[in-house]
Order: structure tokens, then C-alpha cells, then sequence
């Protein structure tokens, strides 16, 4: 595997800024800002997707957002990735296993959008919101657990601390020692990362739960079923369909998890 994914480019830059104060005075400053770059994935030589993201693990996000694809399942093996720089953005070519195949060449007819019939409309929509499994692994975290990942998850982001533009998705252990994180300046890609790194190294959530920097969409819900975690906590609170797509699959979910509180909705 050619995945020379961490030494690509750098995750940021510093840019001059002026600095501007309501007293009218001024001060030049240099600002640390998060690299955001164009990421190509390729499967068995046909372009699929093109992502904005943050120009590090990406090995891990292509493992990742193959298994969000449902190009792969948690059964796969690791796939084999080639990442290359091309200076206007970065390729990542993988090879899906010859049994998976069908499921790409049925995904990239769906993700081809020129065609605007009503049928082919209503058969998009369809695909859109498609049925998940049910979530098997089972989470042994309690709050306290929670409350701690949560005071550590700052100490974990160094590229957020040095831009403030970086979220993290982190998988915690069920005495909530944080055991990896990944971070992107995309909330999906940085989750995308972790379940991608996770599944590389063939780690399982181990009685744990994902803790996340963000809202609580439906698509992280969807990537959270399909990597099996056993409980998503998220810092700010959840669409109505995300909750709903998390109790159907009988994902737990929490939200608007902050230092002095927890919002907590078990699976109907």
C-alpha cells in the first residue's frame, strides 16, 4: 500500500492578517490557518467522489467513507490505497475487492445526477435515505465516562487549537479515556477518518462510544450504524431525522454534550 498520506503536504498555513480593535488601533498578526484541499477517490480506476478536506490521514478517510458508501462492510479487509499529490489537490485510488464490484458500479448509476425524470428523481430520494441495519455493539460509558472524554477532547485537537477551524471525532473507551482521534476541517471527513482508522487497524469500540465536535446530522448518524458504535455523543444537538434515523436503528444518542450537562435519547 502506497498511502504516504501523513507527510503529503502540512495541515496548515500562517497568512499576515491585520488585526483590528473597536479603539481604532491596528496590528499586523500571522494566523494559523487549517490547509483545506481537494481530495479525488478513485475505485478500480473510475472516478467517484471529490471531497474538500484536510490533507492528512487519508488513507483512513478513503477506508472510512467507503464503508459510509456501503462500497465495503466491516467484514472487508483493509483496503489498498494509493494517495498521490498532484499539486492542484490530491488522488486516492483503491481497489475494492472483486466481490464488491456490483455495489460500485450500482452506487456510481445512482450518484450520476444529470438525468432530472421524475422517476429517476423519486429512485435518487430513495437513495438517499436508505434503510440501516441495527446497531449490535453495546456501549458500557456511563455519564461519568462522558463528562471526562469531554474534558480531555481539547487536549486531543491540535490542529483546531492552533486555527479554531478543525473539528475532531474521537472514539472513547468505556471509562472515557479518549484512545484516538482524527480531525478535519469537515465534520463527515473527520469521521470518516476515525472509522476508517479504526477499521484499518482492525480495533473495535470495545464498550466505548464516538464523541464528536459537531451537530449531530443524519449522515453521522448513518456512518456511526454502519461502523456498528455502540453510542454517538455529539457536542451540539441533532436534526429531527437524525434522531429518528438513530432510534430506528437502535443507535443512543447524545447531545448538546457540555461540561455541566447532557441531553440523552435511548432508542425507542
Amino acid at each position: 500500500m502506497n498511502d504516504r498520506s501523513e507527510t503529503l503536504r502540512p495541515a496548515r498555513h500562517s497568512l499576515a492578517f491585520s488585526r483590528l480593535t473597536p479603539d481604532g488601533a491596528s496590528e499586523s498578526v500571522d494566523r494559523a490557518l487549517a490547509e483545506e484541499v481537494p481530495v479525488a477517490i478513485e475505485y478500480n480506476g473510475a472516478g467517484y467522489a471529490v471531497l474538500m478536506a484536510t490533507p492528512t490521514d487519508i488513507g483512513d478517510l478513503v477506508q472510512g467513507f467507503s464503508l459510509a458508501e456501503r462500497l465495503v462492510s466491516r467484514e472487508d479487509a483493509s483496503l489498498d490505497i494509493d494517495v498521490y499529490d498532484t499539486g492542484a489537490g490530491i488522488i486516492a485510488r483503491a481497489t475494492l475487492p472483486p466481490h464488491r464490484t456490483d455495489g460500485l458500479l450500482e452506487r456510481v448509476r445512482h450518484r450520476a445526477s444529470e438525468s432530472s425524470c421524475g422517476l429517476c428523481g423519486i429512485e435518487n430520494l430513495e437513495q438517499a435515505i436508505r434503510p440501516l441495519p441495527r446497531v449490535t455493539a453495546t456501549s458500557q460509558a456511563d455519564r461519568v465516562a462522558i463528562f471526562r472524554a469531554l474534558g480531555a477532547l481539547g487536549d486531543h485537537q491540535p490542529l483546531n487549537a492552533a486555527t479554531g477551524a478543525a473539528h475532531a471525532a474521537a472514539w472513547a473507551g468505556a471509562d472515557g479515556r479518549i484512545r484516538l482521534v482524527r480531525e478535519d476541517v469537515g465534520r463527515h471527513n473527520a469521521f470518516d477518518k476515525l472509522i476508517g482508522a479504526m477499521a484499518r487497524a482492525d480495533a473495535s469500540w470495545d464498550g466505548g462510544f464516538a464523541l464528536l465536535s459537531s451537530r449531530c446530522s443524519y449522515e453521522l448518524v448513518e456512518k456511526a450504524v454502519l461502523a456498528d458504535c455502540p453510542l454517538l455523543v455529539t457536542i451540539s444537538a441533532p436534526t429531527r431525522l437524525a434522531a429518528e434515523r438513530a432510534a430506528q436503528a437502535g443507535l443512543p444518542i447524545i447531545a448538546l454534550a457540555r461540561s455541566d450537562a447532557l441531553l440523552a435519547r435511548d432508542p425507542d
